[in-house]
């Protein structure tokens, strides 16, 4: 409905699609803080309570991709594509494995998370709304 011609339509859709297709960690919008956690994924540091937590690649890589979808489940098999690539699509029990660590490492409790959601039987969430 506004008053704009075909060619501002499609400039402006190369434009969005140039900005959703920004690989994350690149911008003004690198660091990603929730709570007690702290990512500067340009510099790939964690901390969490300003404490600094050596996460392995693969952890970093899941934690990344949990922050790209912050506030959304993200399903198992999405997680593992992203994560550990197209040849583990039924290895949720590697997912399991690493989400336990990772609450291990960035939850205050990780008997009871408040970061690292589980959505039982379809995925995991990062939740950042009340950290």
């Amino acid at each position: 409905t506004k008053p704009f011609g075909f060619q501002e339509l499609l400039a402006r859709i190369r434009a969005g699609l140039r900005h959703s297709s920004r690989p994350v960690g690149s911008g003004p919008d690198s660091v990603f803080t929730c709570g007690a956690l702290r990512v500067d994924l340009e510099h790939r540091d964690v901390q969490v309570d300003g404490k600094d937590v050596r996460l392995t690649p693969t952890e970093y890589k899941l934690v990344v991709t949990l922050i790209k979808h912050a506030g959304h489940v993200v399903t198992h098999d999405r997680l593992l594509h992203e994560v550990w690539g197209p040849r583990h699509p039924e290895q949720i029990q590697y997912l399991r494995v690493y989400m336990t660590r990772l609450r291990r490492k960035l939850e205050a409790d990780p008997l009871r998370p408040k970061l690292l959601k589980t959505d039982a039987g379809i995925g995991y969430r990062l939740e950042w709304g009340d950290a």
